[in-house]
């Protein structure tokens, strides 16, 4: 008999948040003195600031006017408020929160992978995670997809653990998807689909019970902030008011990425905030509706610039400081987290392909034309190709499953299609680039 000791479930979970930390201290160490904040993440880091000294959710103009503001998710700006009060209104605080958020990352998958794997794939998935070279870089960036990815990972965690529990962590899970949508307000449309996915019932009408009941909750942290919008901004925005200019961006562009919008005749004389951006999503409407092939054909366009290539860590160092972070380097980090992504997909579709259930050989199918397209150059496929092999198991196939695999697939999917709408870019799929990590562990048989 083995009498050797085995670390602890939780003993484990906190050595992977040291792991995690220890590393993206080492790049916060790096950079807090020598990246400023960059590209969207100067408007964050000015919110938070404000916020901080009590100047509310505000953008002070030039010529010294101050008015509400709601174009950019007021989420991060507020997690940043009181370690800015705190510490003070330094980028490198807003760093060393995102290092806490990425290990809090690395224990979430780590707890919703123990319930698909054994307890050794499980650490290997989330040691993955903690280490993985498109998020560790990505830790001084003062953007939403960390935040974002951790509150969505913490959220999962909860949700799978409560299974056998009560449905208190089902409303801690509603709740972390409402805190997530603050954030990211697309992150709403995993609230109903999570709901299922962790409901404790084998018929519909609890599932569906669940789902609904998490999708209140999620929309009841909203309701705060909605109900301020409508009193300040004129208009009753879930979260903000910039919907219309993505839609018409997403319309406009010619690459499938974020171009700068061109403005419509009717738009220029309108100067309010959530005015102008109901009046950009009625001019992309129209254009939509004009030529509606037209826009379905930049589709793929904005796929591939969303998981073809990630780079949102060389590209907002490079953004940041140039020569602290040269062209060079951001060329060799860009392939370094390159190859690992891809490598990590082709993990999650062999997975997928061994799951036990329906359509085993179409499966197969399907998981050998994604193979070569993640050893592509358009990997775009690939990543749809994961949510098409989760849908040939079937619904009921999923649910039997480990939960973890619908919830990554969620997570995927609605990514490939909010994206596919709007705009892409880079810096979205990474999002669900830990999640494509997570699914590579997955054993054939339930954990």
């Amino acid at each position: 008999m083995d009498r050797r000791p085995r670390l602890g479930r939780a003993a484990l979970a906190g050595l992977l948040a040291l792991v995690a930390l220890v590393a993206r201290g080492l790049v916060v160490a790096w950079a807090a003195p020598r990246i400023p904040a960059a590209a969207d993440g100067t408007y964050y880091h000015t919110f938070a600031e404000r916020l901080s000294r009590g100047a509310g959710y505000t953008w002070a103009w030039p010529d010294g006017a101050v008015t509400y503001a709601s174009h950019y998710p007021v989420g991060y700006p507020a997690l940043l408020a009181l370690p800015y009060r705190l510490f003070g209104a330094h980028a490198g605080v807003a760093m060393a929160v995102n290092a806490v958020l990425g290990a809090l990352l690395a224990v979430s998958l780590f707890v919703a992978l123990s319930r698909a794997a054994s307890r050794g794939l499980a650490l290997g998935g989330a040691l993955v995670v903690a280490l993985h070279p498109a998020l560790v870089p990505y830790t001084p960036a003062l953007m939403t997809e960390g935040v974002t990815t951790t509150l969505v990972a913490a959220a999962c965690a909860v949700g799978l653990a409560s299974r056998r529990r009560s449905l208190l962590g089902l409303a801690v899970a509603g709740l972390l998807l409402g805190a997530a949508t603050l954030a990211r307000p697309q992150c709403i449309v995993l609230a109903p689909a999570f709901g299922i996915v962790f409901a404790r019932a084998r018929t519909w009408g609890p599932r569906l019970g669940v789902a609904a009941g998490m999708t209140a909750l999620a929309l009841a942290v909203c309701a705060p902030w909605t109900v301020r919008n409508c009193v300040r901004m004129e208009s009753c925005a879930l979260v903000s008011v910039n919907g219309g200019w993505n839609l018409l961006i997403g319309a406009q562009t010619r690459g499938g990425a974020w171009e700068e919008v061109k403005v419509p005749d009717e738009c220029r004389a309108v100067w309010d905030e959530a005015g102008k951006d109901a009046c950009f999503g009625r001019a992309a409407r129209r254009q939509i509706l004009a030529d509606p092939r037209l826009w379905v054909a930049k589709m793929p366009q904005k796929l591939a610039v969303t998981f073809d290539y990630f780079g949102g860590a060389p590209w907002y160092l490079h953004q940041a400081n140039p020569e602290a972070f040269p062209y060079d380097a951001k060329v060799a980090l860009g392939a370094l987290e390159t190859v690992a992504s891809r490598v990590l997909l082709i993990g999650a579709l062999v997975a997928m392909a061994r799951l036990r259930g329906r359509r085993r050989v179409a499966r197969f199918g399907v998981g050998a034309a994604s193979l070569v397209s993640a050893a592509s150059v358009h990997a775009w496929p690939a990543y749809l190709g994961l949510v098409a092999m989760g849908a040939l198991l079937g619904v009921r196939g999923l649910l039997r499953g480990p939960g973890v695999v619908p919830a990554a697939l969620a997570v995927v999917g609605s990514t490939a299609a909010l994206h596919a709408v709007f705009f892409g870019g880079g810096r979205y799929g990474l999002v669900a680039a830990p999640f494509v990590a997570a699914l590579g562990f997955v054993q054939r048989r339930r954990g």
